[in-house]
């Protein structure tokens, strides 16, 4: 019997963590930056579609584009933190939009799964009437999950998908990082990634890191194996999570919108 207190207290100890950590799970997922539109338009980046309007940046090539690319980024930074994409695309004659989600520097919005997924679906349909096709959705770590979670909804408009470092389903990847906790019962937005698109029927690259540690390979091979035809995957050797973009150069563009642009047999 005297053991009852402490296990009491214990037991409340660990209902308050868990319900913390519930309540509190956006700041363990998104990172978003606070800034005005002008901090975040560069060099060859502009407000999209207009800045009173704002969803983006975009960048044009310097000839007639020959499709479009929608690059929704990872947890943390903004838009204006990947100007890479635009740098690489360019060159091969994409016209690149930067996507920003709400609550994210300039823009206002709630965060969430449910409301980054509404608002996707919305810059996919305006990118697709105003510059028409083929349309390109690329993602990054959550950005993959993001564009997995609109892409057969979209599915008419999007030619194909370019998943970076992304996983199967969300709670593989915080069970990966959180052991001690049942992160499948306090998970509020799943990202099932591999559900997501167990219908989608268009072209999807799936690229890991080799290094991985915060979205181990395993997540983006289990994906992967989950999809129809056409795929391809594709590991980016000695690469991070976070640092695959300087393993890879202007060829391995080349062959990765190729295969997303080729034409259906």
């Amino acid at each position: 019997m005297k053991l009852a207190g402490p296990i009491l207290l214990v037991g409340v100890a660990c209902l308050a963590l868990l319900i913390g950590v519930y309540l509190l799970q956006d700041r363990l997922l998104y990172f978003p930056e606070k800034s005005t539109i002008r901090q975040v338009v560069s060099a060859g980046l502009r407000a999209w579609p207009t800045a009173e309007a704002f969803r983006g940046l975009v960048a044009e090539p310097p000839g007639a584009a020959r499709g479009t690319a929608i690059v929704f980024h990872g947890n943390a930074g903004h838009a204006g933190d990947r100007s890479h994409y635009a740098t690489a695309l360019n060159r091969l004659g994409m016209r690149v939009i930067l996507a920003e989600y709400p609550g994210y520097r300039p823009r206002d919005g709630e965060l969430g799964e449910q409301h980054l997924s509404a608002d996707a679906g919305q810059t996919i349909a305006l990118a697709h009437r105003q510059y028409g096709a083929p349309l390109l959705i690329i993602g990054e770590s959550l950005g993959a999950a993001v564009a997995a979670s609109v892409a057969v909804r979209e599915r008419d408009r999007i030619a194909g998908l370019l998943l970076i470092t992304p996983w199967d389903r969300l709670e593989h990847v915080a069970a990966y990082h959180y052991r001690w906790l049942p992160v499948k019962w306090l998970l509020r937005d799943r990202y099932d990634s591999a559900g997501n698109l167990g219908s989608f029927d268009r072209p999807v690259l799936v690229v890991t890191a080799q290094h991985d540690r915060i979205v181990p390979v395993r997540f983006g091979e289990a994906l992967y194996s989950a999809l129809s035809e056409p795929k391809r995957l594709v590991v980016v050797k000695d690469a991070g999570h976070n640092d695959w973009i300087g393993y890879v150069d202007d060829r391995w563009w080349n062959d990765a919108i190729g295969f997303l642009l080729k034409p259906s047999a």
